[in-house]
């Protein structure tokens, strides 16, 4: 039996599936809706970028290893499909920056990668109370 739960965000849609014959409710693959702005999405499209960047508030603390999550271009509507290989929690984007390289978070061989870039989505006070969030990812 699949079952649709909505968060209270009203993009973010879980799927849970119920295992009967056991009787108890087991996760199996949870699909997550997030938008992506043009760059990221074709960065991730095409390949060149594995790992997506987030704040590890309360809505992207459900993501999990094995989920997936089907992201939005903002100005298109195209979907993509992803994978969630491994989700990993940083104190701040300070820590994750250094964590990977930057051409996996995004950035071309000749950008400057900097932390504060991510001010441009998050405020200071949002990530220092809730850290950062790195979601490696693979095409589906």
């Amino acid at each position: 039996m699949l079952i649709s739960e909505r968060g209270d965000n009203m993009s973010d849609k879980l799927l849970k599936r119920q295992n009967l014959s056991f009787g108890f409710n087991k996760e199996i693959a949870v699909t997550h809706e997030m938008n992506l702005n043009p760059e990221p999405f074709e960065s991730i499209k095409t390949g060149r970028k594995n790992v997506e960047m987030r704040l590890n508030d309360e809505r992207r603390k459900g993501i999990n290893k094995g989920d997936f999550i089907r992201f939005t271009h903002t100005e298109t509507g195209e979907k993509l499909l992803v994978r969630v290989e491994d989700k990993l929690v940083y104190p701040s984007f300070n820590e994750l920056y250094l964590a990977h390289d930057k051409t996996t978070i995004g950035y071309g061989r000749d950008d400057v990668a900097h932390p504060d870039d991510m001010l441009k989505y998050y405020t200071e006070e949002k990530i220092k109370e809730y850290g950062a969030l790195a979601i490696v990812i693979s095409l589906v």
